[in-house]
């Protein structure tokens, strides 16, 4: 009749079972593949998605959480699940492992004598003399023996890197604070993009769902570039950026795509980086129509007026990149400056507002203007925005301090052997007294077998060696006779 377990009991068997353990494993690998597969939410712009899946397909997707894979609830809990499975597993074993680490096995008893596989007899005249000689062929050998016992049941004991038999602990920790740290930041941790334009500041993030989310400081770009290869396609994206509280400054930094601004554990890092459409500053040259030789550099910014004296202002009216003239309308065919159309609005005190065009690739051609100046297109600068990606990631240091937590316990697993020599004098059955030397090691059998032939050897030659000064000392203390 099968023992009937309580649900407590069955809990424990399954999550403290290596079978479990390997299925949520391999259910969390290919997670985790899905995840790099499937287009994610926010790093992939709605539009390439919509691009890439049917309408269906995507929607399908969305309900399922497989375009936010890392954040979804059912792969917290299977991480969670994994957790537990290493907790249960690594309790149920410990004690275990934990005594045979505490209360090593020193003096071994006539049934591990007989049924170790890796021993050897050697003969010897005395149980003192055989035990010191192994205990200077352990010295040799760079080994620090143990006495265990007294009298007729002396023996020697000596071991190496115990500390391996606890690499699997290791290794079971750092699983926990890499997984704890995944499920850190699936809960706590989010993802969102901010966009910037020059002198431009912010402190929401655009976040995946549509909503925007306050961070408790401010960002602002101070400038941004885009550097390109010989072919013209993209080398690299840069911006500088700002962090102000309370509108101080404390902290500025150029980031680029790999190498972000962190503070307050967010991260910006740099996604993008493209044209507005829209003109960023305009330098002309006014010369005065009264005094050709009286002329001054002027730079418009949208918005901003410029005097020109004490009667006379300036600013930009309207700003045409691509200028085409389609039937009576004025159009533009791009967002690039290619033919650019300026429009200057002069105000004056007495005569009130005047409008005039400026074409920069015709320059001889403009608009008539009573205005007391004449423009002189000189340079333009296109406005810009800076794409930032932002990420909170609380969970990332448990994460990395799980890496060489696992680094540290493969090292110990793989690099490092726990090996154990034992040298007990016995009477091998026929009245004559033997030196029973016994070996064993955790891994690496067939190596550890030639240092333990070379032990025996070391052992051998003490015991010769002993063996040939007490003749001479006899022949020498006869002859003294």
């Amino acid at each position: 009749m099968s023992e009937r377990r309580s649900i407590p009991q069955k809990f424990w068997k399954t999550f403290s079972s290596v079978a479990t353990g390997i299925v949520l494993l391999i259910l969390a690998v290919i997670a985790s593949a899905a995840g790099t597969l499937i287009l994610q939410r926010p790093l992939t712009e709605p539009e390439q998605m919509q691009k890439v899946y049917s309408p269906s397909v995507l929607r399908w997707l969305d309900a399922t959480q497989l375009t936010d894979v890392f954040h979804s609830w059912w792969f917290v809990t299977l991480l969670s699940l994994l957790c537990i499975n290493i907790v249960c597993a690594s309790i149920d074993r410990f004690p275990g492992v934990w005594r045979y680490f505490s209360k090593p096995y020193r003096r071994p008893d006539a049934h591990f004598l007989t049924g170790l596989p890796l021993h050897a007899e050697i003969p010897v005249r005395s149980t003192q003399s055989g035990v010191e000689a192994a205990e200077r062929a352990f010295r040799r050998l760079r080994m620090k023996p143990q006495h265990v016992g007294a009298g007729e049941s002396f023996s020697l004991y000596a071991e190496r890197h115990r500390f391996a038999r606890l690499a699997a602990y290791v290794v079971h920790l750092s699983l926990l604070l890499i997984l704890g740290g995944g499920i850190v930041d699936a809960v706590w941790g989010y993802r969102g993009y901010m966009s910037l334009s020059l002198d431009g500041m912010s402190n929401q993030i655009d976040m995946r769902d549509g909503t925007k989310k306050a961070i408790p400081f401010t960002v602002r770009c101070e400038g941004a570039g885009q550097e390109n290869y010989a072919d013209g396609s993209p080398r690299r994206w840069w911006s500088r950026l700002t962090v102000l509280e309370n509108g101080r400054e404390v902290k500025r930094k150029e980031i680029e795509v790999n190498e972000p601004l962190v503070h307050r554990g967010l991260r910006f890092f740099q996604s993008g980086y493209g044209s507005t459409g829209e003109v960023g500053s305009i330098r002309l040259l006014a010369v005065s129509k009264k005094d050709p030789a009286d002329s001054r550099e002027i730079v418009l910014h949208p918005g901003e007026k410029v005097a020109l004296d004490a009667e006379h202002s300036v600013q930009l009216a309207a700003f045409v990149p691509d200028l085409v003239i389609n039937g009576n309308r004025i159009e533009s065919r791009s967002d690039q400056p290619n033919n650019p159309a300026i429009q200057l609005s002069i105000a004056s005190r007495q005569a009130g507002e005047s409008k005039m065009w400026l074409f920069a690739n015709y320059p001889a051609f403009s608009h008539p203007s009573n205005a007391p100046y004449d423009f002189k297109f000189q340079d333009l600068a296109m406005g810009y925005f800076t794409g930032l990606q932002v990420s909170y990631e609380p969970g990332q240091w448990a994460v990395w301090a799980g890496c060489i937590l696992m680094g540290i316990g493969l090292m110990m697993a793989f690099y490092f052997v726990h090996i154990r020599y034992w040298a007990v004098p016995v009477d091998d059955g026929r009245g004559r007294q033997v030196l029973w030397i016994g070996a064993s090691a955790s891994k690496n059998r067939e190596q550890f077998e030639e240092r333990f032939r070379l032990l025996v050897k070391e052992i051998e030659q003490e015991l010769q060696a002993n063996l040939a000064e007490e003749r001479h000392l006899k022949t020498a203390s006869l002859v003294s006779a």
